[in-house]
């Protein structure tokens, strides 16, 4: 008997801002391959600014204009970090901690 697919919310939007989904019974698709590369990169990206922003808000030199950019580039990482949790947790075997990032 086959199992019906489960949509698989991918890590980008359309053109329209509306979430993008995958309808497949593999994980090993390319498209599942492609969207697994782009979660890795949103992650790392999310990591590596979380640690610049660390060192910014640790400078007194640092202006409110720097702090305004810094806190739109969070916003628009933890949306991604969020995105990639929201689908892992989604998928069969999701109970590992998407957010576990390793610090």
């Amino acid at each position: 008997m086959n199992t019906p697919p489960t949509p698989r919310l991918l890590p980008w939007t359309g053109q329209d801002g509306k979430p993008c989904y995958l309808l497949t019974n593999r994980d090993d698709s390319p498209l599942s391959a492609r969207a697994d590369q782009v979660e890795a990169l949103q992650l790392r990206m999310g990591a590596g600014l979380l640690e610049h922003a660390r060192v910014l808000i640790d400078d007194p030199a640092v202006d409110s204009r720097q702090l305004r950019f810094l806190s739109a580039q969070l916003t628009a990482a933890l949306r991604d970090v969020l995105r990639v949790a929201q689908s892992r947790g989604a998928r069969p075997g999701g109970d590992e901690d998407p957010l576990d990032l390793g610090f």
